[in-house]
């Protein structure tokens, strides 16, 4: 049976000495709009799917995974409104996609003004697998 990371490639060792405290301090430091999202969706309240947040895949940090689902979903703040953040987010989307994983990605003002919308769309895509 297939181990649910075998879709993911070990960093090198020395970016993953990097890549891992900076994921802990960021699951340790939320912004406010991924606490509020992640309340809803961990200890899998979401349709029974296990959840884990700001989750290292390869050399990203994504925000919140279901690994046995291939779904990412990124809450982004208006740093990504820059034009080369938006530049790299869809690199970094585009690179992810190809692995196979499925991305959502909601604005922090989504998330604060219309959670059930936000909640509806994340439960309509792990019905679709």
């Amino acid at each position: 049976m297939a181990n649910e990371h075998d879709h993911i490639q070990n960093v090198a060792p020395h970016q993953w000495g990097k890549l891992k405290p900076l994921a802990r301090e960021m699951r340790h430091e939320p912004t406010p709009a991924e606490e509020r999202l992640w309340q809803s969706i961990r200890n899998r309240r979401m349709n029974g799917v296990k959840f884990r947040r700001q989750h290292t895949i390869e050399y990203f940090i994504v925000d919140f995974v279901c690994l046995e689902q291939h779904l990412i979903i990124e809450v982004d703040g208006s740093v990504h409104e820059d034009a080369a953040q938006q530049q790299y987010d869809a690199e970094r989307q585009a690179h992810l996609e190809g692995r196979g994983f499925r991305i959502l990605r909601f604005t922090n003002g989504d998330v604060f003004q219309s959670l059930p919308a936000v909640l509806e769309v994340i439960g309509a895509a792990l019905h679709s697998t």
